[in-house]
């Protein structure tokens, strides 16, 4: 793919691309070693493996790299990322590529072992977010598909694979696979499709989806399926728009629910195996930026569900966005931690959001453990009809992780002219806190639609209770038009340089999505546009932060400024003291000092590291493994690699 390598036109890339982030989500865990199945669902992004540290991380070299065949040459208009995190199973490295291909190779070694193709159609979403694992501890230990990998598919099947072949286990569902109802038919192949990996709460195997955005208000349900792991027998279902009138939380929704939909898990989620709970984080109903018809809070959508894996009942919720028309989603799988709490440990959950705020609930009861508060949010702006939430729900002592709101205070450029322009841009739009609504004119939302952090959610070290967390930071406009002043090609978001359109049938607006830019395509935000910050939860406070990511190989000529480069993915904890990260387009996987911010190393990678990195051992050697390909809605690098690093022998 030819691209032009220079700043502006990289940031017109990215103006382009960050509404589409809403679209992505993360794998649960880390791979540390393949004994400690449950760690993969807590969400910590932890390894207690550190015989690479601080002090030999200087000296990792490549041990090897591998060719998925798949998504180094996206096809024009594809969505296609790499962002599997790999898992380690059955003496295997399990990867999944952008086309859904399951491939098993020697984690030493990087050789391939098998492959499986579930055929998935040919879609606009070209990602897989990785897969699941379950031991049927009923079985005996030679029995085929014992050990099983679960996958989602694009045209939303359920496939289950014996770990040790790769074949289908042919006992599960109809040969090995589930077709998962969808609630409507489908307006085109993908609508509803299935990215994330599914979660395993003891038998059960959950399955969340992802529903296009901003295609339809009358969309497909976001409901969330369980099927029986062993059988494939669909046990249980729960759709976060209340359908029964009886369930407490319809009373938020004051007209029914009846014409609405979404709300769907599209992030991974979390599962606590003792408590038997399987925890949801969920999107906004639909339609993003428009609400009316929904009036009410709108629970359970925006917000943390927490389900009984047998039988799929609310044990607790709460939500984060009251009737979201921002496009707020819950992003990424909860954290699931001892938080100390009132002079003990008290098991947790974490949940960061889009918003940059950070909310802590004893994971069992729901109880918050950071106090919450309802705050007076802005309403100027809002167009006809649109009935806002007086309020929004703010954690309190909690420092958030990036600028919450935008004026003409705020703005930067490279130039005192790229900073009067910007200016005056600002000046003419609606502007103001976090939580200013979508206007006719043009709103600022900062954090943008598609955050602040997002699917890569966290990653948590266990001794010095510091939370890892990368962030986007450029804003973006939302613009309201009304219908008849819009114009569309059918079914299809519009491309113009630096935004984009979205039909939304049934809608009186459409929205227009771009970034915050100058006329030179520059950003009109003061760097870093892109951050990682550790947050100390036992102190509430921020350790440290650093801009993520340098411009110089997008520029053309060197320019090795760190001023933070947009993408996406998440962090690897180790005990080593160390936070592995790729995420920034500047096609480099990074070590931190967990404890200061310091750079103390970076690998290059064929295409950017759009993914989160694991580690696992190997006959006494600790391997940091990640997926490189980029993200073709950025106009990264593309490729199709998987790079494994190893210390120097």
């Amino acid at each position: 793919m030819n691209i032009e390598f220079s700043l502006a036109s990289f940031l017109r890339a990215v103006g382009r691309s960050v509404c589409f982030v809403v679209a992505l989500a993360l794998p649960l865990g880390t791979v540390a070693s393949e004994s400690v199945v449950d760690q993969l669902q807590l969400g910590t992004k932890y390894s207690p493996l550190k015989q690479i540290t601080k002090d030999n991380v200087a000296s990792l070299e490549v041990a090897w790299e591998y060719h998925t065949g798949d998504g180094a040459h996206p096809k024009p208009g594809s969505l296609t990322s790499f962002q599997d995190q790999p898992s380690l199973i059955e003496g295997n490295l399990v990867v999944c590529s952008t086309n859904r291909r399951v491939i098993a190779l020697d984690p030493k070694t990087g050789q391939e072992r098998w492959v499986f193709d579930p055929k998935d159609p040919e879609t606009g979403m070209k990602k897989c977010r990785g897969i699941a694992n379950w031991i049927d501890t009923q079985a005996a230990d030679d029995k085929f598909c014992k050990t099983r990998i679960f996958l989602g598919t694009a045209d939303y099947r359920l496939i289950a694979l014996d770990a040790r072949s790769g074949k289908p286990c042919t006992e599960f569902g109809d040969q090995g696979q589930v077709r998962m109802p969808i609630s409507k038919p489908e307006i085109f192949t993908g609508e509803v499709l299935a990215n994330s990996r599914p979660a395993i709460v003891n038998d059960v195997v959950v399955v969340g989806s992802t529903v296009a955005d901003n295609q339809r208000v009358e969309a497909p349900s976001g409901r969330i399926l369980a099927f029986d792991a062993r059988t494939g027998q669909q046990l249980w279902e729960f759709d976060p728009l209340p359908r029964n009138p009886a369930d407490p939380a319809a009373k938020s929704w004051a007209n029914g629910t009846e014409g609405f939909g979404a709300g769907n898990v599209w992030a991974g989620m979390s599962v606590d195996q003792k408590l038997d709970l399987v925890y949801l984080p969920t999107s906004s109903a639909s339609s993003d930026f428009y609400g009316a018809g929904r009036v009410g809070d709108n629970h359970y959508t925006s917000s943390v569900v927490a389900l009984r894996g047998k039988t799929g009942e609310v044990a607790w919720h709460f939500q984060f966005v009251h009737h979201n028309v921002f496009d707020y989603d819950t992003p990424s799988d909860p954290l699931l931690l001892d938080f100390p709490h009132n002079g003990k440990m008290v098991p947790a959950l974490v949940q960061n959001t889009k918003m940059g705020l950070i909310f802590v609930f004893n994971r069992e009861t729901g109880e918050p453990l950071v106090p919450i508060e309802e705050r007076q949010v802005p309403q100027q702006g809002r167009v006809e009809g649109e009935v806002l939430s007086p309020t929004q729900p703010f954690p309190v002592g909690m420092p958030a992780v990036m600028p919450l709101g935008f004026s003409p205070d705020d703005v930067w450029g490279f130039t005192p002219l790229d900073e009067w322009l910007c200016r005056k841009k600002v000046e003419s739009l609606n502007y103001g806190p976090i939580y200013t609504p979508a206007s006719e004119q043009g709103t600022i939302f900062s954090p943008s639609v598609g955050g602040g952090p997002n699917w890569g959610g966290g990653g948590y070290d266990p001794e010095s209770n510091l939370m890892i967390v990368p962030s986007n930071r450029i804003p973006t406009i939302v613009t309201l038009v009304p219908r008849e002043k819009a114009v569309l090609k059918e079914g299809q978001a519009i491309e113009a340089t630096s935004e984009m359109i979205f039909p939304v049938a049934g809608s009186p607006y459409v929205p227009k999505v771009q970034g915050l830019l100058s006329i030179f395509g520059a950003p009109c935000s003061k760097p870093p546009w892109a951050a990682l910050t550790a947050v100390n939860l036992a102190t509430q406070k921020i350790a440290w932060e650093v801009s993520l990511g340098s411009v110089d190989k997008m520029s053309p000529f060197p320019m090795p400024w760190d001023l933070g480069m947009p993408g996406a993915g998440g962090p690897l904890v180790t005990a080593g003291g160390l936070v592995f990260i790729g995420y920034s387009l500047d096609d480099t996987l990074k070590a931190f000092d967990l404890h200061t911010g310091k750079l103390l190393w970076e690998g290059n990678l064929p295409a950017a590291g759009t993914a989160v990195p694991v580690t696992y051992e190997v006959e006494g050697q600790q391997y940091v493994v990640i997926p490189a390909g980029g993200h073709s809605m950025y106009n990264s690098t593309m490729d199709d690699s998987v790079m494994a690093f190893r210390l120097k022998r």
